[in-house]
């Protein structure tokens, strides 16, 4: 008699969940007619007797339905009563539940139509549940899902406790309406704090803990471990069936949030922690690695955390390969947040003279003028001291010795007007040569003595602007000092 399941789901169980969730309970297309039944019922405990009594079954056997079905005063049904009842987070037992009312209502107002009829409701119009004669008897002036923390533990016990339900019914959990406050996101950490008793507060309000468990609050939280009221709640897997989203707060897309977050991330990296890793950091932050040190690394009962785009700056337009030079020589800091030595050298690589790339072709045969004339400035990406002058050894292009034939046969008599060179651009002679080759001729303390300072050199003056420049030749004993 499968219709009857009707009334097992509504004397038996009373299938209704507290502020979180609705369990759709068993729904057929040959649901029991109770009104067409309430000539023939007078009372609910002829069929389902166990509500009063728990030494008696819930259910009505089928030969209790063949009484009148029996194939000529009713037609035959088939049915089997259920293994037990109706899973659900229920805190309810029809008889002690009874009891208690009886103790505080009068005995005759305690009725199974006190739960499962509308108010004013004739008989046998029942339903699986009433939920407002459920408010109203235990005094809660609210709708149901908006019932103060409180009160959900007086009618259902947490999602843990509750093991009969399956994974597609905790799914189907209502929203409440607190839920749908856009501000509900920002402000849900403080709602999951319990109600302060004697002055302290632990644990987890009673109104997550009916809907929720740790696994639900891990899919957002990085900083699951360190939330108190997060490790109150007990582990459950079926929590996963409800789903949750991570979305960036509102500050996050203002468009000069990118400049200015790591200000923020300073003043509260608190507030950081809770949906960023440090891997989260390192998707743009990959050249200083040392930067999200206050916030947690990824790893187990931690949540996975915002996935970070790295995306291209507003500044960085189509022409910026052209003129980044300029502003990395002006903020080298700013290009270091993001770039690394390496994606320099994807371009200026030390390579750049004898294969396409950052350098035009052809320009090693011309490239000493551009270095003597700073076209740009090779020590940005060459070691002069070992690059250039490696590779000027191979070529045989360097002096054989201290004033010897060598790199500067190509311009006779170089020798002799090498000083206006060298103060042209001296970063091109060091390249090859050593303070000591100078010092072999222009030395106050030895050598040919000739005179490295050069017509109206003002030793006054540039002893008081570098004096550390004169140890090179005089060491500490620098004349006037």
């Amino acid at each position: 008699m499968s219709g009857v399941r009707g009334v097992i789901v509504l004397a038996g169980a009373l299938v209704t969940l507290g502020v979180g969730g609705a369990l759709a309970a068993w729904r057929g297309s040959d649901r029991f007619d109770h009104w067409q039944h309430r000539k023939v019922f007078p009372t609910c405990q002829g069929c389902h007797a166990g509500a009063q009594d728990e030494s008696k079954p819930i259910w009505p056997t089928a030969q209790d339905c063949s009484s009148c079905h029996d194939g000529t005063i009713e037609k035959r049904v088939e049915w089997s009563p259920p293994p037990g009842l109706v899973p659900s987070n229920l805190r309810l037992s029809h008889s002690v539940h009874a009891e208690k009312a009886s103790q505080r209502l009068p005995a005759d107002s305690v009725q199974c139509g006190s739960c499962h009829l509308e108010a004013g409701a004739p008989w046998m119009e029942v339903k699986r549940r009433v939920v407002g004669q459920c408010l109203d008897c235990h005094g809660i002036k609210t709708e149901h899902l908006a019932a103060a923390d409180s009160a959900c533990a007086t009618c259902h016990v947490t999602l843990a406790e509750a093991t009969g339900l399956s994974l597609e019914q905790v799914g189907r959990f209502p929203k409440p309406p607190s839920h749908r406050d856009s501000a509900f996101a920002g402000n849900h950490g403080d709602a999951a704090k319990p109600a302060a008793v004697d002055g302290k507060a632990a644990g987890v309000a009673r109104s997550c803990a009916t809907c929720h468990a740790r696994q639900f609050c891990v899919t957002c939280h990085v900083n699951a471990p360190e939330v108190p009221a997060i490790q109150a709640l007990a582990l459950d897997e079926r929590s996963l069936a409800l789903k949750a989203e991570l979305h960036a707060p509102a500050s996050h897309k203002a468009p000069d949030f990118g400049l200015r977050h790591a200000r923020e991330a300073r003043s509260s990296s608190q507030s950081c922690a809770t949906c960023h890793t440090q891997q989260s950091c390192l998707t743009c932050h990959v050249a200083q690695p040392s930067t999200p040190v206050a916030i947690h690394a990824g790893g187990p009962g931690r949540g996975r955390g915002a996935t970070i785009v790295r995306r291209r700056p507003a500044s960085h337009g189509d022409d910026f390969t052209d003129r980044h030079g300029a502003m990395a020589s002006a903020a080298a800091k700013s290009c270091n947040t993001c770039h690394t030595r390496a994606d320099c050298l994807d371009c200026h690589r030390p390579s750049a003279g004898s294969e396409p790339g950052y350098h035009p072709v052809g320009f090693l045969a011309r490239h000493p003028a551009s270095a003597f004339a700073r076209e740009t400035s090779c020590t940005e990406c060459h070691n002069t001291g070992s690059f250039c002058a490696d590779c000027h050894q191979q070529a045989g292009l360097t002096a054989r010795g201290v004033l010897r034939p060598g790199f500067h046969d190509a311009k006779q008599g170089f020798f002799l007007g090498h000083g206006p060179a060298a103060r042209q651009s001296l970063e091109s002679c060091v390249t090859c040569h050593a303070e000591r080759d100078c010092l072999t001729c222009h030395s106050a303390l030895g050598g040919r003595r000739f005179d490295p300072h050069g017509p109206g050199f003002d030793a006054d003056r540039l002893r008081r602007k570098n004096p550390q420049m004169c140890t090179a030749c005089h060491g500490a004993a620098i004349p006037g000092l």
